[in-house]
């Protein structure tokens, strides 16, 4: 297999939907032996101001104009973000490979989008962007998410499973030599959001939900959903979590340690359904749920079968920085990037846009 550049630096960019900030991680990543190796060289989380925080919140309820002016200047910010990095770490990259911040994602209706405009991410920064990853998976038909399964099968195969539980859950793994890959749940989408009704960004450590009490019929009420009788592929968005997931909790006047004891059990309950019937193995657990000593601890009673291996902290907060990184990486080498298992799109097929900066003899 040849490569363009072997070994390559890449700086991953993500922003979640749990709004934690833009994780920025600087990636090497080189091809060898018929394999991918990797190393994570720096990686910084750069937590998101409160005008930028309320203007991704409310995005999606704002005009047209407002959404491509934000796109513009997201793309703008992010790029100062990375310059900040550089200048702080040292760091040096081919590329940057940036996953946007998601407003729609509705591929039932051939729609999803994810602001950070490339260009002006190029401009800004001085590097090559790859971006808009999702766009042409939805259109060939697919959920356009998750899309870590790749990297997942490529760079953590010592692993049987791989769990991330970011502001959604999802999970990857290996079925008769197929990848298969899905959202299960929402996650710290819904925990954060009642953790900041309670004056803090989110509940460290699950002290809040540890407290409360598991209420039966909230609890019954959310696993009876029909997103979780739906047939793989599937992916859940913020639109899901408005319309569906938040009436559901607001019919009852619960405490607030209580919804999110509740949502704490849903959470890791759903997580074993998928789990019970599977043979045991390692699974690796990352995102920011992998430092929520209480739905950790949750997690273990769910899943006593399968051994959860909690790697280091800079893999559990970065991994998918990292694999948005390895994403772009496969992108310049016209290599498959998304996979249809994963996803239900028609094929395989090489994701990704590419800015090309054209590099400048004098500017003004």
């Amino acid at each position: 297999m040849l490569v363009k550049k072997n070994p390559v630096d890449i700086i991953g960019l993500m922003s979640g939907s749990s709004l934690d900030g833009l994780d920025v991680a600087w990636c090497r990543f080189e091809f060898r032996e018929g394999k991918w190796d990797y190393t994570i060289l720096s990686a910084n989380t750069y937590l998101y101001p409160p005008e930028w925080k309320e203007r991704l919140q409310t995005l999606s309820k704002q005009d047209a104009f407002t959404y491509v002016k934000t796109h513009v200047e997201f793309g703008h910010f992010m790029g100062h973000l990375v310059k900040r990095f550089i200048k702080k770490y040292q760091a040096e990259a081919d590329y940057i490979s940036s996953h946007g911040h998601t407003v729609f994602h509705q591929p039932h209706l051939g729609i999803t989008s994810q602001i950070g405009d490339g260009a002006a991410l190029a401009a800004t920064s001085g590097i090559n962007v790859i971006c808009d990853f999702r766009s042409m998976d939805v259109a060939l038909k697919g959920e356009g998410a998750p899309l870590v399964p790749i990297g997942d099968k490529l760079l953590f195969s010592d692993y049987t499973y791989c769990l991330n539980i970011g502001g959604i859950a999802n999970i990857s793994y290996d079925e008769n030599n197929i990848r298969k890959a899905f959202d299960i749940t929402l996650a710290n989408m819904a925990l954060n959001y009642f953790a900041e009704r309670k004056g803090m960004p989110y509940d460290k450590d699950g002290l809040l939900a540890k407290k409360g009490n598991i209420r039966l019929r909230l609890f019954k009420e959310l696993n009876s959903l029909s997103f979780y009788e739906k047939d793989t592929p599937k992916s859940l968005g913020k639109e899901w979590f408005e319309s569906v997931f938040l009436p559901v909790i607001f019919q009852h006047k619960y405490p607030y340690a209580d919804i999110m004891a509740t949502i704490v059990e849903h959470i890791v309950y759903q997580i074993g359904r998928v789990m019970q019937h599977k043979p045991a193995g390692k699974l690796l657990l990352t995102g920011g749920g992998a430092k929520n000593k209480f739905l950790v601890e949750r997690l273990f009673y769910h899943i006593p079968h399968i051994q959860i291996v909690l790697p280091n902290n800079s893999l559990i907060e970065y991994k998918e920085a990292l694999i948005f990184a390895f994403l772009g990486c496969l992108r310049i080498n016209n290599q498959i990037n998304c996979l249809r298992t994963a996803t239900g799109s028609t094929c395989d097929h090489v994701a990704g846009v590419v800015y090309q900066r054209t590099p400048i003899i004098h500017e003004r």
